[in-house]
């Protein structure tokens, strides 16, 4: 690819993210222009506090779900750090990519920082990137899979391109499968970073844990929503899924609009839609502001205490140099003396 073409793709990619918030923000004004703000609002405060408890507690497994996936990428690449680290690192990464969209470059970077600190060098840590991406998407995609069974015909007939996505999501689990029966203890190079292909049996664990971090975000809506919308939760869960993965792909940060606008068009017509957007705000601040806050103030606690600590070993390392420099110097004098 030649550098032009290169700098055109970019500027898509880029644009793209525009493009699909400025689609959606207009999807959502024809969802909601019968609507007043004030009914929204009273929505979102006619979500029982039991409802809001589970949801945060929804929220906190999601993140430990979350959390494993670099315990799986770290021995992937065979790295070991503290349990700790990995768990500040996958929250810390996680709750900033979510909010800021483009997760490869957001929760990267502040991985990068982490991890170079621990001793992992930059390759292993672009491997890891990658391996975590493709736990969520092998979970999600097997959710969507499921969902498509289960999602009610009537639903499925408002979607857009449902039979699409399935057949996608089919096609890259086969492949994924594929890839770690028939290269066994092999690897693919990327640029210069070699890829070790998984076993099958990390496959299946990243489908798991892919799945299980979907259902525990799922749930956080669910449990918000529950409220306003009578709903079985596998087929609340295959909607949820579709709805995140569009949102994902629209590169608009946190698929904020987008995944609402998927979200309200397959829901029957005659639901009230500003009581769903209610829930959906509700879900907002739950799953993305909340643990924003919580892992930016763990991180912000242990930059104090690092600086903290590298303060003390410098005044320690003043404190012992003089002891050590002055016979040195005692020893020139007489010399020249």
């Amino acid at each position: 690819m030649s550098i032009k073409a290169r700098r055109l793709f970019k500027k898509i990619i880029s644009y793209a993210g525009l493009f699909f918030f400025v689609l959606a923000a207009g999807m959502l004004y024809w969802q909601l222009k019968k609507y007043s703000l004030h009914d929204i609002v009273h929505a979102l405060w006619n979500i029982p506090l039991h409802d809001l408890f589970f949801a945060c507690v929804s929220c906190f497994c999601g993140y430990l779900a979350l959390s494993l996936y670099d315990y799986l990428a770290l021995d992937y690449v065979d790295r070991k750090v503290s349990w700790w680290k990995w768990m500040l690192a996958g929250m810390l990464g996680f709750a900033i990519s979510n909010n800021a969209g483009s997760a490869l470059v957001s929760g990267g970077a502040i991985r990068y920082r982490l991890y170079t600190r621990w001793r992992v060098p930059g390759s292993d840590i672009i491997k890891m990137l990658t391996f975590s991406g493709i736990t969520y998407f092998l979970g999600a995609a097997a959710i969507a899979i499921i969902g498509f069974f289960l999602i009610p015909q009537d639903i499925m007939a408002n979607s857009i391109g449902m039979s699409g996505l399935f057949a996608t999501c089919v096609v890259l689990v086969l492949v994924y499968f594929g890839l770690t029966l028939f290269f066994r203890n092999k690897s693919i190079k990327i640029g210069q970073i070699l890829f070790k292909v998984p076993t099958t049996k990390t496959a299946i664990i990243q489908m798991i844990l892919g799945i299980l971090d979907s259902v525990c975000a799922g749930l956080v809506l669910y449990f918000c929503i529950r409220t306003y919308i009578d709903m079985p939760f596998p087929v609340f869960i295959g909607l949820y899924v579709i709805a995140m993965v569009a949102g994902i792909f629209s590169q608009v940060p946190g698929g904020i609009g987008v995944f609402e606008s998927i979200f309200m068009v397959v829901l029957p017509d005659d639901i009230d839609k500003a009581n769903i957007f209610g829930a959906l705000l509700a879900y907002r601040i739950i799953y993305y502001v909340l643990p924003l806050i919580g892992a930016g103030s763990l991180f912000f606690v242990y930059e104090r205490w690092l600086r903290a600590r590298m303060k003390r070993w410098l005044a320690e390392a003043k404190q012992k140099l003089p002891n050590l420099s002055f016979p040195h110097k005692k020893h020139k004098l007489q010399n020249n003396e």
